[in-house]
């Protein structure tokens, strides 16, 4: 049984977390040589200390903008598992982030009917 999150988040070591001041829930930023995204930290055990996680389900999270353009030869899957990050604590979504989100809002109005 699956469990469906209304968000990508990313999963970080306790130990990794503290280091950075990152409290479960805050904002980070995730930076590689490719891009960068801001997403909530999930501090979990799940992950080995120096290892991050997270899905790249949502759209406004843009979490494939880190990846590089290197991928598998028969699958086109970027290589997720070799791209090195830098995880720090951050205020909130990027500005990027907060023009996809107002454009994604903006397309799906529904105009009222007219009375």
């Amino acid at each position: 049984n699956e469990a469906w999150h209304h968000e990508d988040r990313l999963e970080i070591h306790p130990h990794d977390a503290e280091n950075r001041g990152i409290h479960d829930g805050d904002w980070v930023s995730l930076r590689s040589r490719a891009g960068e995204t801001t997403l909530r930290a999930l501090i979990t055990e799940r992950v080995a200390p120096g290892v991050v996680y997270t899905t790249f389900h949502h759209p406004d999270t843009q979490a494939n903008v880190i990846t590089t353009d290197y991928s598998d030869w028969a699958t086109n899957c970027p290589e997720y598992k070799v791209t090195a990050v830098q995880v720090m604590p951050s205020n909130g979504p990027s500005e990027w982030q907060k023009s996809y989100r107002a454009q994604a809002e903006h397309s799906r109005r529904i105009e009222e009917p007219a009375e």
